[in-house]
């Protein structure tokens, strides 16, 4: 069940802003992978699977830029980059995690939903 608060414009547009981010695709991704500790970019890539290099580069600046993520260079030839959660970052991977349960446990439910629709509307 859900609380109702007093509609504040504010507060909508800083929830926006936050869902734009941890509601991402990618986002949801990363965070799940990262959840299990430390990665460096290519392995996080591999991991993820799909992803291009700029848009895990994007979504790595943004979770990062927002505090989810830290990136820790190491003084090696080549360079060694690590990303890994922050506790905010693992604060958020409880969420991510049971949005993404509750997304395998109910495919089944919304693909069935859509084809009625589908075919309702045809």
């Amino acid at each position: 069940m859900l609380l109702r608060h007093p509609h504040r414009t504010e507060d909508c547009r800083a929830i926006s802003e936050i869902l734009q981010r941890v509601g991402d695709k990618w986002t949801v991704l990363v965070v799940g992978k990262l959840g299990d500790g430390p990665l460096r970019f290519n392995e996080l890539r591999a991991a993820v699977g799909g992803i291009s290099q700029k848009m895990l580069t994007t979504t790595l600046r943004g979770l990062e830029r927002d505090g989810f993520v830290t990136r820790t260079v190491f003084p090696t030839i080549p360079p060694r980059v690590d990303y890994e959660l922050t506790e905010l970052g693992h604060e958020l991977l409880i969420p991510v995690s049971a949005l993404g349960e509750w997304a395998r446990k109910n495919t089944t439910r919304v693909k069935a939903a859509r084809e009625k629709f589908d075919g309702m509307h045809a």
